[in-house]
């Protein structure tokens, strides 16, 4: 303790933990079970000093679970006394008030020793397929989300707890993958121990405290600095996101308080919790706050405990953004997602240039498939895509993007592999990106169909969809136009996007995810930019006209410049585009 570093050396030490992580993380895509972890990479991987403070997470951690993390892992480590811990010791949970938010979330933590001291902790939360329940977004509680696992030990001192594997086992569809994702947690845990002790046994340092000290302190002051840039002042946002058909719609208020280097983040007046699983526990609506201040404000410095010391988050208890047990939690993200956008839309007044308009990928589309085969083996796939992402003032949003959840779009081939399932069409969706100076992302279309042949899977197929944007679209900033909207179609009628579908042998469904917001007026964006995205599809020749007021010729796909400054001109004086 108390020991000092030169600023190369603290440099190379700050890189060489990320890479540690990094290196955990790059052995769960060869050692998962799932698809959802392998290719969507829906995992986060971690490790903190011996006081439980985070110090490290991978590059392509997610933000709803390493946010969580960072608040649930100092919490757990406070829970049990330090000299109880043991070399070799293994402690699993999926408490969603402790951690991530639901309990797919499954978080596997591990004490690092070191010449016999406690010299730091590991931990990663995957989000497995399978944990059982009532696979739907309309469950009532949280005892129908699946298996409840508290926080227990899964290794005594090295020795696995058969028991808990075996509870485990027997309480979901596909047991052989969940308890090899759970191997894979242990085997990423086991990465980052050993190259932590590597270090340590390299630099003569007898655990990470002292670094901790430097990372943590560095990385609060740089983004305190540029907080305290910002005009102080309360910025005000508030944001309504659907329910289920038949029921009101909920209301998110965000009043954001800078003061000095620090800010407040107060959600009083948003809406009480609800009795299906949109409900988000405060773990998680923190994450989504802390991923847009510090993607505002400091966006390059690595995550660890030091971001989060200026942000500060008031949620009354109770709410649809910090509900109380036994809560529906399932579905946490059709809420939760909101929260960044809406923390973007407080504080465009204030940096206009730092925050996007609304994304489609807002929130992410999740599909639960399961089954069982012509030989009544049960199969059981999770998907997730993204719809377009919200522009920003300098770019356009990036396509079929998950915005803030940073997953990854699941592999048409993957998803054809895992399930008896036919994917048909994936497609980008012309005109689905919000009009703007910079346009919205393009949403895409996914059609697949249940197979009547041979290979059909036994009736019924189960759908279980956690999506959104299906009445408001995501909004465009400063004049932006809306990205247009999400779509669920069964047999080519409109299907229940909001809970279980039953699906059989022969039905087609079609699923289409929003666009993002355009930013801007779109009568600024340059005309030629128009005319190219025209020629690759992205816009039609009538959408140019009537969104953009540009003029292309439909035969050459050329630009008619005078035609369009003439249009624009009519359109700025408050004219309509003629035909």
């Amino acid at each position: 303790m108390g020991q000092t570093f030169d600023p190369v050396t603290l440099e190379i030490l700050w890189r060489r933990l990320i890479s540690i992580v990094d290196e955990a993380d790059s052995s769960v895509s060869r050692t998962a079970f799932s698809s959802l972890l392998r290719d969507a990479h829906d995992y986060t991987c971690m490790f903190t000093d011996s006081r439980g403070r985070e110090l490290a997470q991978g590059t392509f951690a997610t933000p709803g679970q390493s946010g969580a993390m960072a608040l649930g892992i100092k919490r757990l480590v406070e829970r049990i006394p330090r000299e109880s811990h043991k070399d070799g010791d293994v402690y699993i949970t999926n408490d969603p008030w402790a951690l991530a938010g639901h309990l797919n979330d499954v978080c596997v933590m591990s004490p690092i020793f070191y010449q016999d001291r406690l010299a730091a902790f590991t931990a990663c939360v995957f989000h497995h397929s399978d944990i059982g329940g009532r696979v739907s977004s309309d469950n009532h509680d949280v005892f129908e989300d699946g298996l409840f696992i508290p926080l227990v030990k899964l290794y005594d001192g090295g020795v696995v707890n058969e028991a808990v594997l075996e509870m485990i086992r027997w309480n979901v569809r596909t047991p052989e993958e969940v308890t090899g994702d759970i191997r894979s947690q242990i085997a990423a845990n086991h990465v980052c121990s050993q190259k932590i002790r590597q270090m340590l046994a390299e630099y003569g340092m007898e655990s990470l405290d002292a670094l901790a000290d430097e990372i943590i302190g560095r990385t609060e002051k740089s983004m305190r600095a540029a907080i305290a840039k910002v005009p102080e002042g309360v910025y005000r946002a508030e944001g309504i996101v659907e329910q289920m058909e038949g029921k009101g719609d909920i209301v998110i208020k965000a009043a954001v308080d800078v003061r000095g280097s620090d800010i407040h983040v107060d959600l009083e007046g948003s809406s009480p919790q609800v009795d299906w699983g949109g409900n988000v526990v405060y773990n998680f609506t923190y994450a989504y706050v802390f991923m847009a201040i510090k993607s505002i404000f400091d966006p390059d410095i690595p995550n660890n405990d030091g971001c989060a010391a200026p942000i500060h988050l008031a949620a009354p208890e109770g709410s649809v953004v910090n509900c109380r047990f036994p809560a529906a939690v399932a579905a946490r993200m059709q809420i939760g997602h909101f929260v960044t956008e809406i923390i973007y839309r407080a504080l465009a007044g204030a940096v206009p240039t730092r925050v996007i308009a609304g994304s489609g990928g807002t929130p992410a589309t999740m599909n639960v498939f399961y089954g069982r085969r012509k030989d009544g083996k049960p199969w059981h796939s999770v998907i997730i895509r993204g719809g377009g992402m919200g522009a920003s003032a300098a770019d356009d949003g990036n396509y079929v993007y998950i915005f803030p959840a940073n997953g990854a779009n699941t592999p048409v081939e993957i998803f054809e592999s895992d399930t008896p399932l036919i994917v048909e069409r994936r497609e980008l969706l012309p005109d689905s990106g919000g009009a703007g100076r910079t346009k919205g992302g393009l949403g895409r279309r996914v059609v697949f169909r249940i197979p009547d042949d041979a290979y059909a899977p036994l009736p019924p197929v189960k759908l279980g969809i956690q999506s959104g944007r299906y009445r408001y679209p995501p909004e465009g900033l400063f004049g932006g136009l809306a990205g247009g909207r999400a779509r669920f179609l069964v047999n080519g009628e409109q299907g229940n996007p909001y809970g279980l579908t039953q699906l059989k042998p022969g039905d087609v469904v079609t699923m289409d995810a929003a666009g993002g917001g355009g930013y801007g007026p779109a009568h600024e964006r340059e005309p030629e930019r128009v005319r190219e995205d025209v020629e690759n599809g992205y816009v039609s020749i009538e959408a140019a006209r009537e969104r953009y007021g540009v003029v292309i010729d439909p035969g050459t796909l050329a630009l008619d410049l005078p035609a369009t400054e003439a249009l624009r001109a009519r359109i700025i004086s408050g004219g309509k585009a003629e035909r």
